[in-house]
């Protein structure tokens, strides 16, 4: 229904406008016949590309989305909780970073150093 109200107001407002460039698109005088020609020529066309760009707009409205679809929910039956094994470190985890080792007061030098935690 919103689509038939859109386009009679889009309709109505194009023939007002085409309305409104006829009618100062009549000449004046015998001379200005070939401005009035002119100024009418580009009203036909604006009118003409409102029209049928509303058409055009109103002709590719987009389907409707489809209907939802009904599945039945997972049911989730719990069990006894499963046995978690922890297993102790072995050792120190060790990663190599490097550091700054200043060498005196102005010059310094970077080295690799094997960090264990």
């Amino acid at each position: 229904m919103s689509v038939l109200k859109s386009f009679t107001v889009v309709r109505v407002g194009a023939f007002a406008l085409a309305g409104l460039l006829t009618a100062t698109a009549i000449p004046a005088s015998a001379r200005d016949g070939q401005n009035g020609a002119i100024i009418g020529g580009l009203a036909a066309g604006v009118v003409g590309g409102v029209v049928g760009s509303a058409i055009v707009n109103n002709m590719n409205n987009p389907p409707p989305p489809p209907p939802p679809e009904y599945r039945p929910r997972r049911v989730l039956v719990e069990d006894e909780p499963e046995t978690v094994i922890v297993r102790e470190r072995r050792g120190p985890i060790c990663h190599y970073e490097r550091r700054k080792v200043w060498l005196d007061d102005e010059n310094f030098t970077f080295k690799r150093v094997q960090v264990c935690e």
